[in-house]
């Protein structure tokens, strides 16, 4: 398991300096997906708005209401489906 606590203690400084070293070390595929993980990080939908709290309350209950229905799909009739 990571622990977190040893990331926020480390300066940009010493995770360059790491990351310099192992760069060299990775494939140049591995390099380009590494690239394309950090571009993916720094890439914000701007044009998606975000829901208000009164609103992912009530999506939350409809979906509980739902479930409470028998309106609902299990994880072993999914797989099923899927694997017709």
């Amino acid at each position: 398991m990571l622990n977190a606590s040893k990331f926020i203690k480390m300066t940009s400084s010493a995770i360059k300096k790491q990351l310099d070293g192992y760069l060299p070390l990775l494939s140049n595929k591995q390099q380009a997906l590494l690239l394309e993980m950090v571009k993916s990080f720094l890439n914000v939908d701007h044009d998606t708005k975000r829901i208000t709290r009164k609103q992912y309350n009530k999506e939350i209950a409809e979906a509980v209401t739902r479930i409470e229905e028998g309106n609902f799909v299990t994880h072993e009739d999914a797989l099923n489906e899927l694997s017709k």
